[in-house]
């Protein structure tokens, strides 16, 4: 609350309250400050609903909401969402994936949550827009879980550009009690970040800016291999026919599954452009769902029911007859090429019924399929790599999965997908769940029908 620095980073291990300080700070600015601009800012601005905002409206800003203070505006064409304050202030919402409508204003302080996601461009270019001066001081506020002791946020930090201030699970009112005595809930949450393993620990439970030791994919950036959904556009032409996930129709698809219930189940929809690139534009990655659960989200997407059962009569879908006939579905995207599977000889033959087609064995040699994985993340003559994964692509995020810390898709596995510690013979058998999809996915675009021979013939 004191920190008058002109850029200001909290960070700290899971559940500690970063965010909930940071946006108390911002509504206090804003209820002392008339006339103050605010942004509240992500990578992408989707992902700020189901989080920041949550603890906005149910914590930070609910007694002035109610009170009729503060209300939401919902935007328009060009003025992103915010909150606006009765004594005019206003604290603005949007991503850096929509920059145009956020950049084109001027804040006296901007709030980054989980400021690791953007580049150091991002953050430059956020500073450029603190200059509304309605107070007398200008800041670059964030917070974020610590990364690699490498990434660029931390060496800002390191070189005196940004004030880092260290936040514990001791200092979350929630979690301790002020003697420092933990509470029931506290317990509780600690439990699950102590199960926790390797970088992961270190870095949800501990607090350390540690890189992981034996990373297998040491070529992995995101800020290249992670690709904004708006950016990705910018690939083909305006005039290129798309489906609804944005994918031109004429790239071709490949599917690939990782069976799970207890872990995460994962499938995985790829996209091939007319160079080879790959393209990982939609996932599934839930736990303690049934293959058939699964296989009817995946359907009500690339194939929604048409409003008929297949014998003709209307379907259950629009209320009217509730049968058990199949639904009659129509394809809205290309259907996939192939769909390669792990092993499991039951879960693939409930997907193949459920889908109606043919899934085969997955390559299963690891170190192979690791190795076409690297060999893609390199980049090549024009600087550009051959496997991206978009933002935005899991279709629902597991809420005992995000409760646990633990990874929610396959972006959020890779940092810490690591050798098991014996050489670099096997991975670590611990969030590998959606790497071994993108492995599959992989092998099978570049290995082909040698890939399904081993399979069968391993």
């Amino acid at each position: 609350m004191k920190a008058r620095d002109p850029e200001v980073l909290l960070a700290g291990p899971a559940g500690t309250g970063k965010s909930r300080a940071c946006l108390e700070k911002l509504h206090l600015m804003a209820l002392s400050n008339p006339g103050m601009r605010a942004l509240i800012c992500r990578k992408t601005a989707t992902t700020l609903s189901s989080t920041a905002l949550v603890t906005w409206t149910k914590f930070v800003a609910v007694e002035a909401i109610e009170a009729g203070q503060v209300w939401f505006y919902g935007g328009s064409a060009q003025e992103p969402p915010s909150y606006k304050f009765k004594n005019k202030s206003v604290v603005a919402i949007g991503g850096m994936d929509n920059a145009s409508k956020i950049m084109s204003s001027e804040y006296d302080v901007i709030y980054v949550q989980e400021a690791t996601e953007l580049t150091e461009n991002d953050w430059e270019a956020l500073t450029t827009r603190l200059r509304n001066w309605r107070v007398s001081f200008q800041q670059l506020l964030a917070d974020c879980n610590p990364s690699s002791p490498t990434h660029w946020l931390k060496r800002r930090c390191d070189d005196g550009k940004t004030r880092m201030l260290v936040s514990l699970h001791e200092d979350n009112p929630m979690l301790f009690t002020p003697s420092g005595t933990i509470t029931e809930k506290g317990a509780d949450y600690i439990s699950k970040l102590d199960a926790l393993t390797g970088v992961r620990y270190q870095r949800l439970r501990k607090g350390n800016w540690v890189a992981a030791e034996g990373v297998i994919y040491e070529d992995f950036q995101i800020h290249t291999h992670v690709l904004n959904r708006n950016d990705f556009g910018s690939l083909f032409t305006a005039e290129t026919p798309t489906d609804k996930a944005g994918i031109p129709f004429e790239w071709a698809r490949y599917w690939s599954v990782d069976f799970g219930f207890v872990h995460p189940f994962v499938l995985q929809c790829w996209a091939a452009d007319p160079d080879g690139r790959m393209y990982l534009y939609r996932e599934i990655y839930h736990t303690h769902r049934t293959v058939d659960q699964h296989a009817k989200t995946i359907l009500d997407i690339v194939a929604p029911c048409i409003g008929k059962n297949i014998g003709g009569e209307e379907c259950k879908h629009t209320g009217k007859i509730d049968t058990p006939e199949a639904c009659e579905r129509e394809w809205i995207e290309p259907k996939p090429t192939s769909i390669v599977a792990d092993h499991d000889a039951e879960g693939r033959a409930v997907l193949e019924r459920e889908l109606e087609m043919t899934i085969q064995p997955a390559h299963k040699a690891v170190l192979e399929g690791i190795d076409a994985v690297q060999q893609r993340m390199k980049p090549e003559g024009d600087g550009r790599a051959r496997i991206f994964l978009l933002t935005e692509s899991v279709i629902e995020r597991d809420p005992d999965l995000v409760e646990g810390a633990r990874p929610s898709c396959t972006i959020e596995e890779i940092p810490g997908y690591v050798w098991d510690g014996k050489g670099k013979e096997q991975p670590a058998k611990v969030d590998d769940d959606g790497c071994d999809a993108l492995r599959y996915a992989i092998a099978d675009r570049d290995f082909g029908i040698r890939a399904l021979y081993r399979s069968f013939t391993a």
